[in-house]
């Protein structure tokens, strides 16, 4: 396959255009190290991408750091940048270093620019939940956030229907700026954001931004049923990892199933199974960016192909078809959100 120019969507209900794959930065400072994250970002940009996404967490701040010395030297390139950042988690050990609280946020929005070396932050975006913070208090921080011209636009990471919906009405309700993105978890092995947070997104034309599209590494087919994963990969590193632990997903017969028809459309192009799962994933309602989330150049080159390519109805059908979720017919299955999604799909 050869690289097309990058497609470009708008991010969410906003009217900044950013490229349709969003380039992931959680390696830079830990399995990239400065040189090769300032290769990884000449490519990325060289290749058509405008769209970077870090957090202050990564690597304790260092993500932030290479991006800004590479903006530092990159004055041209950078103009064309739309950059998003994340606060919420602890940077620091007091009380008062984590949350949405306004002083928190405060503290934490300025030392992202800091990091990153600007004014001016294209979208910031809350980490996670707060269920202390009373909402109204983080929207308003937001709200003169974007009054003051220290970011654009903002979004969240990690929030449920019901979290993204009432932040949405709380802001309309004040007057106070809207949010335009949403940045979960989704990709053919994890679909459950599809029950109620697509839904949701949809109704509020939140966009939504897919962080772990490859299920942390098991859409790119490198892993082979019962053989445990060995190697340089965060798998093959630790096999217990989390929600990509490697017994709970090779147990899982849906894993296999969804994994097998990702490398059947795969040779029924002449692609590589990565390519295929962000292919899919780019097409589902309501997805405005795909989070690459790489670690070398060969890694993010084969990515990047994914935006050149075409699936026809029926592979997406198949795919579909392939990794459906398992669920209880109510409220999520034929006679509720589930039934109504595929509607929204296209029938898909």
């Amino acid at each position: 396959m050869t690289q097309a120019s990058m497609n470009y969507r708008t991010l969410g209900r906003s009217g900044a255009v950013v490229s349709a794959q969003a380039l992931g930065t959680m390696t830079f400072g830990a399995e990239a190290d400065e040189v090769a994250s300032h290769a990884i970002l000449d490519a990325y940009v060289a290749g058509g991408g405008n769209f970077i996404d870090t957090a202050d967490v990564y690597t304790a701040g260092t993500s932030e750091e290479i991006i800004g010395r590479w903006i530092a030297s990159h004055p041209t390139e950078a103009r064309q940048i739309v950059l998003a950042t994340k606060g919420r988690f602890p940077m620091g050990q007091g009380p008062n270093d984590l949350g949405t609280s306004r002083r928190h946020l405060r503290d934490a929005l300025d030392a992202s620019l800091r990091r990153l070396g600007v004014d001016h932050i294209d979208l910031y975006q809350l980490h996670a939940w707060d269920a202390i913070t009373p909402l109204d208090e983080t929207l308003r921080f937001l709200d003169d956030a974007v009054t003051a011209g220290k970011i654009g636009y903002y979004g969240f990471s990690n929030f449920t229907g019901w979290q993204l919906t009432k932040a949405v009405h709380l802001a309309q309700r004040h007057g106070w700026s809207l949010p335009v993105t949403l940045q979960p978890q989704y990709n053919l092995l994890v679909r459950g954001i599809e029950h109620e947070i697509v839904p949701a997104a949809l109704d509020a034309g939140i966009g939504l931004l897919p962080w772990s599209p490859l299920g942390g590494g098991w859409l790119s087919g490198k892993y082979r049923r019962d053989e445990s994963p060995t190697g340089s990969t965060r798998l093959g590193e630790d096999p217990t990892r989390g929600m990509e632990a490697w017994e709970k997903r090779n147990a899982e017969e849906r894993t296999w199933q969804v994994i097998d028809a990702v490398s059947t459309v795969a040779d029924e192009h002449e692609a590589t199974p990565s390519q295929v799962s962000l292919a899919w994933l780019s097409a589902q309602p309501a997805v405005t960016s795909v989070i690459l989330g790489v670690r070398t150049l060969e890694q993010l080159r084969d990515n990047m192909s994914a935006d050149s390519l075409e699936l026809s109805a029926d592979q997406l059908d198949r795919l579909t078809a392939a990794s459906e979720p398992e669920m209880e017919d109510y409220p999520y299955g034929s006679a509720g959100v589930q039934q109504r999604h595929r509607k929204l799909a296209g029938g898909r």
